[in-house]
This record gives structure tokens, C-alpha cells and sequence, in this order.
């Protein structure tokens, strides 16, 4: 019975990269190995992703003073962040009906665009 029911399950769906960045940027500050183990992924994805975030100025690195080298979200990349976590809540019914109509305009979205 134990084997049907794992059968049954769903096999797990693989995350986006905005999920994966998102997961990253959650942290705000981390060194490579806690952003591995937190966002679960390999070395040579975290070094991927965090060439892209380096190139994009969604996060710093910094060097702490014991030598130690940590990667710190900018506040580009927590906004990008927010705005990811409103899309999210959108699309799982989570978000109030006034966000909805937020972006009812063409003129409002271009203003969006040029803020960012």
C-alpha cells in the first residue's frame, strides 16, 4: 500500500530562475555555502546565478572583516524581490482586488517602467 501511494504522488516540479533568484535574495546577506544550502542548490549553479545577480546589481559582494566574502541583495534586487512575491500572491488569489487594478493604464505602466 505504501508503494501505491508514492506512486500516486506528483514528481516534484522543477523551480524557475526567478524562484531560484528569489530564493537568494530572501537571504539579504549570505556566504556561498549558506546560499548553496538555502536555495539548495550545486556549486556550480550557485556560481551561475551568482555571476547574473553580480552583472544585473541585484546583489554586492563584500569582503567581511575576517576575510570572508558575502553577497548582500541591493535594494535593485529587493525590490525585484517584492515584486516577485506581488506576482506570486496574483496568480495564487492571495493579492487584494486593489492590486489588480494598479496597473489598469498603459500610462501607468510606463511610469512603472521608468521608476525601476
Amino acid at each position: 500500500m505504501e508503494v501505491r501511494a508514492l506512486q500516486m504522488q506528483k514528481p516534484a516540479r522543477r523551480r524557475s530562475s526567478i524562484q531560484i533568484i528569489a530564493d537568494i535574495l530572501r537571504l539579504g546577506e549570505a556566504g556561498k555555502t549558506q546560499i548553496m544550502y538555502a536555495a539548495n542548490m550545486s556549486y556550480q549553479q550557485l556560481h551561475k546565478y551568482i555571476d547574473v545577480m553580480l552583472k544585473l546589481r541585484l546583489v554586492d559582494k563584500e569582503m567581511t572583516d575576517n576575510r570572508l566574502v558575502v553577497y548582500r541583495a541591493t535594494q535593485k534586487g529587493i525590490r525585484l524581490l517584492r515584486n516577485i512575491d506581488t506576482v506570486q500572491e496574483i496568480l495564487d488569489g492571495k493579492a487584494p482586488i486593489d492590486l489588480w487594478h494598479q496597473y489598469d493604464t498603459p500610462q501607468t505602466i510606463a511610469q512603472e517602467r521608468t521608476s525601476v
